[in-house]
């Protein structure tokens, strides 16, 4: 049950109250792919620079992760660069430098076309659709995107959304793609647009799903997943990139997809959101165990039982 995720590989310098770290590795595809490692296999389309070398590609290689679908290009890796310092759930952006990425041209190795799950992580969406058309047999197909591609690129993005089953994005970015402030009422436009399911991430106080039909309101369907009370976060960097690995990790990993699975995924996702946040960059995600992974869902459990 292989995921293939298309988006970026980056190097990320991150400043927060806990510290700063310098061009520490990043990026969504990067996220996403250590997330779901732990739930099925993965593999990645993505562009790198000459600067990304053994080091690096031993990150996902330890994860098992499948790399072929990583192009080497002439030139430097994209780079962001931003700081927390004022407000830990909104990062001050300092830098961003697209180099190769910005000439990005997604190349799906043949050995990918089989997977049953497709990932389209936040990219130009003329790019997502061409993923997306190219690998039409994939069973379940998920997106991310970001305020830019909806406020300037809003015709392309509205046709990755025919295609996809999943969407997930925050919930300011649901408001401004509906045009409505009231997050029922933009859920209800937003799976007006294609998606079956509306993921609505909602940073230190969980993820919503809405999916289905309204009704006197009030959507027909949904389920909230909180999120678990955290002493310390030193980097929400990768926050909600973690958070989609972990719930369509899971789900691949199911032979049946029923309303249960949906469920048991969305706290799966918030738990690897909130691993996430503990280190800087990747950091903890590369030092995962599933024992720590399930234990850490146990406590999710527990937090929403009524009695």
């Amino acid at each position: 049950m292989a995921i293939t995720v298309v988006g970026s590989v980056a190097f990320d310098s991150i400043e927060t109250p806990a510290g700063r770290r310098e061009r520490c590795l990043g990026g969504a595809a990067t996220y996403f792919s250590l997330a779901a490692s732990y739930f099925t296999d993965v593999r990645v389309i993505a562009v790198v620079g000459e600067d990304f070398g053994p080091r690096q590609l031993a990150v996902f290689n330890a994860r098992g992760i499948d790399t072929q679908g990583i192009e080497r290009a002439a030139g430097k890796s994209f780079f962001w660069e931003g700081s927390y310092l004022e407000n830990l759930n909104e990062a001050k952006t300092h830098a961003t430098e697209l180099n190769v990425f910005g000439a990005f041209e997604p190349k799906i190795p043949e050995a990918y076309r089989d997977s049953e799950f497709l990932f389209l992580a936040n990219i130009d969406p003329v790019l997502q659709r061409r993923v997306r058309e190219a690998m039409p047999n994939a069973r379940l197909v998920a997106g991310d995107t970001m305020n830019y591609w909806i406020k300037d690129h809003r015709a392309a993005l509205l046709e990755v959304l025919k295609g996809l089953d999943i969407l997930l994005i925050n919930d300011t970015e649901t408001k401004m793609l509906a045009g409505n402030n009231n997050l029922v009422q933009a859920a209800r436009a937003v799976l007006a647009m294609g998606p079956r399911m509306l993921v609505v991430k909602h940073g230190e106080y969980g993820a919503t799903a809405f999916h289905g039909a309204s009704k006197d309101g009030v959507a027909a369907k949904t389920f909230r997943a909180p999120a678990l009370p955290l002493e310390e976060v030193v980097d929400p960097t990768g926050a909600g990139d973690s958070f989609a690995g972990g719930f369509f990790g899971y789900i691949a990993s199911q032979s049946k997809i029923t309303p249960a699975t949906f469920r048991h995924a969305m706290f799966y996702g918030s738990v690897m959101g909130s691993f996430a946040v503990e280190r800087f960059g990747t950091e903890r995600l590369q030092q995962l165990s599933r024992e720590e992974i399930d234990h850490r869902f146990g406590l999710f459990r527990e937090l929403t039982h009524l009695d």
